[in-house]
């Protein structure tokens, strides 16, 4: 077996782990300053809308000479305003206007043909209409609400209201990390981009359901027992988990790193960073908000809970008083009468941080003690 393929059996089985819930307050400090940074570039910077949120024309020539400075030179010249030109894979170039409208879309046409010495028929100009990009923009937003209404409602119905809102809180967290990049890097935001960003947010959500249902199976019965809190058992949960998730993220992010650095980057077509940057980018926060966000925040929610309250005051109390003895907890047999579990010890290695590590799993056990 291979060395990570070992490590995550180990980490299925307890026997080694991370103390992801009890540094939560870390991973929330280090979410917060990303988002603020986010905001604060959105803020200042804005986005770098395309032309089919705005408005404009999208001029292409037949193969020229000219080179991509003079092509930009002469767009800004004739038409007033910024223009955005790649090299098109057959010599030709494809020169973004916005803001152009029919009448000057003929002048800015003719002023292309003279300075980048090419026939002015030659040149394919297609134009898009400012209302148009609006009704684009308003079914993007109108398309992510009823996602995430859907998200909300589906994790209610098939867990509970808990991790519908923390589900909820990392998909934004998610969009507002990928949004926060595209005004930081100044890449264009397009139809692509808004593919892309709903592409994430399937990948996010997966990750997350992955850990959810761990926990909802590991705290079936959880408080017919008196050794586990619910957050030592989110936290086996996790590293359950873990490994899959790190494979899952890397072998979708190969791919896509592909697209935005070899494709976007070394072969310049850069249209192809409409979607691989938020692909790259939501693909990494989806993953770190299930593991550092999500779960924590579920704990978070569970841990006010009354009963949840009750239980972990019972758990400190019955390891106070075996502390005070001499005894130890992991001495006991696993579980009690109803307890969780799988019906088999658990190990008694510890997590990182932490003494012992809560059972896998949920069933009866025959409730034996010492």
């Amino acid at each position: 077996m291979s060395r990570l393929g070992n490590l995550g059996a180990r980490l299925y089985r307890g026997e080694v782990g991370y103390d992801f819930i009890g540094k939560r307050k870390i991973w929330y400090g280090i979410s917060i300053l990303i988002t603020i940074t986010a905001v604060v570039a959105l803020a200042v910077s804005g986005l770098n809308m395309g032309i089919e949120f705005k408005g404009g024309a999208v001029f292409t020539t037949p193969s020229t000479s000219a080179t991509v400075a003079q092509a930009e030179e002469s767009a800004v010249s004739a038409s007033g305003h910024q223009a955005i030109v790649q090299k098109l894979g057959n010599g030709g170039l494809r020169i973004q206007v916005s803001e152009v409208d029919l009448a000057k879309s003929d002048a800015v046409k003719a002023q292309l043909a003279k300075d980048l010495k090419v026939p002015e028929e030659k040149i394919n100009a297609d134009l898009v209409g400012p209302s148009w990009g609006e009704q684009i923009a308003k079914k993007a937003w109108t398309g992510l609400g009823v996602f995430m209404v859907l998200v909300v409602i589906y994790l209610a119905i098939a867990f509970e209201w808990r991790m519908a809102i923390a589900a909820l809180v990392a998909l934004i967290h998610d969009i507002t990390i990928t949004v926060g990049v595209y005004a930081l890097v100044g890449f264009e935001v397009t139809p692509g981009t808004v593919i892309g960003l709903l592409t994430i947010l399937g990948y996010s959500l997966y990750d997350t359901v992955v850990v959810f249902d761990s926990l909802k199976e590991g705290t079936k019965g959880i408080t017919k027992q008196t050794r586990w809190t619910y957050s030592e058992i989110a936290n086996r949960s996790i590293n359950g988990t873990l490994v899959r998730s790190i494979n899952t993220t890397v072998v979708a992010l190969l791919p896509v790193a592909g697209l935005l650095f070899i494709g976007g980057g070394v072969l310049g077509a850069g249209m192809l960073n409409d979607i691989s940057l938020s692909l790259f980018v939501g693909l990494a926060a989806g993953a770190y908000s299930s593991i550092f966000i999500a779960t924590p925040l579920v704990a978070d929610l569970k841990e006010g809970d009354p009963q949840m309250k009750a239980l972990k005051k019972r758990i400190l109390a019955k390891r106070a008083a075996a502390a005070a003895k001499g005894e130890s907890v992991e001495d006991e047999q696993p579980y009690e009468d109803d307890a969780i579990g799988d019906g088999d010890p658990a190990p008694a290695a510890a997590v990182v941080g932490q003494r012992q590590q809560p059972p896998r799993g949920h069933g009866r056990t025959s409730g034996n003690r010492r």
